[in-house]
Order: structure tokens, then sequence, then C-alpha cells
């Protein structure tokens, strides 16, 4: 593969390791795992942390929107759109608490386009936030 198949947003938040936003592969784009963080700053939207960086609260709705921001401004970067994605699978950190209203949050931004979904609790993201999404979409 060459480096053209990689994409990348100069508006999502940069991503905490050596990986790209996106890579495209024939019609194919597979973004990698993509979370609340605002781009420029450790900041997450709704989340409080203490001094030694552990999370007091959060607000699962605001990272819900910001996740979902961030994913469109990857998706558009690339050549592709919220509406040509395909599959999305979502890790939560707190299944109980978090998924009714994640799932509602959910309902609002894919009633027209409806993707393939699989949502799954993990232990922990390598960030302090409380949903990260893996998509794939098609593209041009």
């Amino acid at each position: 593969m060459n480096n053209e198949s990689i994409k990348n947003s100069n508006e999502a938040p940069e991503p905490v390791g050596l990986y790209p936003h996106a890579r495209k592969v024939g019609n194919i784009l597979y973004l990698s795992g993509v979370g609340p963080r605002e781009k420029g700053t450790k900041k997450i939207p709704g989340v409080e942390l203490n001094q030694n960086g552990e999370i007091i609260s959060y607000n699962i709705a605001d990272q819900c929107h910001s996740v979902f921001k961030n994913i469109k401004l990857i998706l558009e970067a690339s050549g592709s759109s919220w509406d040509q994605l395909i599959d999305v699978t979502v890790f939560l950190t707190n299944m109980k608490d978090d998924f009714k209203i994640y799932n509602e949050i959910y309902a609002e931004y894919f009633k027209d386009n409806q993707p393939c979904r699989t949502t799954v609790e993990i232990n922990c993201l390598p960030t302090p936030i409380a949903i990260e999404l893996k998509c794939v979409a098609t593209i041009d």
C-alpha cells in the first residue's frame, strides 16, 4: 500500500499513537478508533478529571455528540461522508449506565443512514473517555 491511501483530517483530534485517521483500500474507507477528544488539546467534552488524571465525572451525551462530530470530520476530509458509513463498532466503558443515552443519541444521528452496528463494553480506553467508535465507510 502506498501513502496515498492514508487519510488524515486537519480538524479532527490527533491520533494518540502512530496510526492514521483512516486508510482507503479500493472503495472502502477504514477509520481508526475515534474518541470524543477535541483537536489540539487534551480536553474531553463532558469529562472532569482530578489532579492525577482520573475521571471524577463524565457526561456520556456530551461525549457522544463530540465523537460523532469527529467521525464526520474524518469522513469528509477523506472524501467520504456520513451517509456512506456501512459498519460501526462502538466501545463503551459503562454499558449499564450509558447505553440508553448513547442509543438515543445514536438514533438521532443515524435516522437516515443505518449502518450495521456492534456495541461492546470494555474495561477502559487509552485516554479517559467513555466511548470510542471504529467505522467503515464506502468512498468514491
